[in-house]
């Protein structure tokens, strides 16, 4: 291996001794995993310290209300799948909702509430299906979009599908006659809602210190799968050649989609190791991931990148299209987290589960922002992969 610094060492005799390293395995971590909890104690906690503190931090909780929403999340992902299947054509959508710890379902049918208040959901009787809301966002996908157009969505809250302008260019002819192509002919709702700025993704130029590079940018590792790690794929194309944190080679993008998607599959060499990591960086102790269930609307949610490491939030939109000048990017997840340049291709997780790789967004981890990824189960099925798990 190439990693011969004392730290790195440490760090490889602590994956043996954990049952974590293997003969195909493993990105090498700048900091040693966390002590693994005893899987029979009723009391160990459902997260590391580090990423409760980084809830308390962004989400305003103390660690035990952090440790009560995580629990209650993963309660609200198992309802909504069961509800979405109960329910049938009657779906209108769902949401975590924080005041009440609960999973809300919408309905169209009041005769299929109580199919869902069965499982444990709150219910809202509304007008149209989550199936024709995703029919009219769909058809919102054929359209090209100006650049004071920066994405759009279906709300299940407001049972409606979003188009999200830049405030500044909300009455630019262009942005105009998007939103009237929108709504022309369409049953359902479509509202207009407006953002400070225009999403950006997050490559940066190279600088010392960070977990990869191709070319001259530098972007995050997301996952590690069997054989590899996902990432953004607007941070190379297939064939492009990686180097890893010490400047030496790690492999190559074997499969690349931008626009469009935003995902990547980056096959390493035998000399490195994946493990089931989301690197810390020092900051706070490396997260071991899970799984990847997928959250709901409402849940909160962390983001770990090269840059500015981590930061917490909450899902606001799933199946986005993201309006990138690059073009358009769909099936994307809205969040309220921060992130920066350098920072595309890191990973988002919602307790242990992982949930998708960073592709873009405004703002900054200063003044805030707004964070898409792109779904972490639709790039393991678009390239076969196996999401490697603690």
């Amino acid at each position: 291996m190439k990693h011969t610094t004392p730290l790195r060492t440490a760090f490889a005799a602590l994956l043996l001794t954990v049952g974590l390293g293997a003969a195909d395995a493993g990105v090498a971590s700048a900091v040693p995993l966390p002590e693994p909890a005893a899987a029979s104690s009723a009391t160990a906690p459902s997260a590391s310290a580090g990423l409760l503190d980084a809830m308390r931090r962004d989400l305003g909780l103390t660690a035990s209300q952090a440790e009560e929403r995580l629990s209650a999340e993963r309660a609200a992902a198992t309802v909504e799948k069961a509800a979405r299947q109960a329910t049938g054509g009657a779906y209108g959508g769902s949401w975590y909702e924080p005041s009440t710890g609960r999973l809300v379902v919408a309905v169209t049918d009041r005769a299929q509430e109580s199919e869902a208040r069965a499982l444990g959901a709150d219910t809202r009787l509304v007008r149209h299906s989550a199936a024709a809301l995703d029919r009219a966002k769909a058809r919102l996908d054929t359209l090209r979009a100006p650049a004071g157009v920066a994405g759009w969505h279906v709300d299940p809250r407001t049972n409606s599908v979003v188009v999200t302008v830049v405030g500044a260019e909300r009455e630019a002819p262009a942005v105009r006659e998007f939103v009237d192509r929108a709504r022309a002919g369409e049953s359902v709702t479509v509202t207009v809602a407006e953002t400070a700025q225009a999403p950006r993704t997050y490559a940066a130029g190279t600088v010392g210190g960070d977990p990869y590079y191709t070319g001259n940018v530098r972007c995050s590792i997301g996952f590690s799968v069997y054989g590899g790690f996902v990432t953004a794929g607007h941070c190379a194309q297939a064939g492009a050649a990686v180097r890893g944190w010490d400047g030496s080679a790690m492999g190559t993008f074997q499969g690349s989609s931008f626009p469009g998607n935003d995902y990547a599959y980056v096959g390493i060499h035998s000399g490195w190791w994946t493990v089931p990591v989301v690197l810390g960086w020092g900051t706070i102790p490396d997260q071991l991931v899970g799984g990847s269930a997928e959250a709901p609307v409402g849940a909160s949610i962390c983001r770990s990148g090269s840059t500015t490491h981590w930061h917490c939030g909450t899902v606001l939109a799933k199946n986005e299209t993201v309006n990138y000048s690059q073009g358009a990017v769909h099936q994307m997840t809205k969040t309220s987290v921060c992130a920066e340049g350098g920072d595309s291709g890191g990973s988002f997780l919602s307790g242990d589960q992982a949930q998708g790789v960073t592709s873009g967004g405004w703002g900054n981890c200063s003044s805030g922002g707004q964070t898409w990824f792109q779904p972490i189960n639709e790039i393991l099925g678009r390239y076969s992969l196996t999401l490697h798990t603690a």
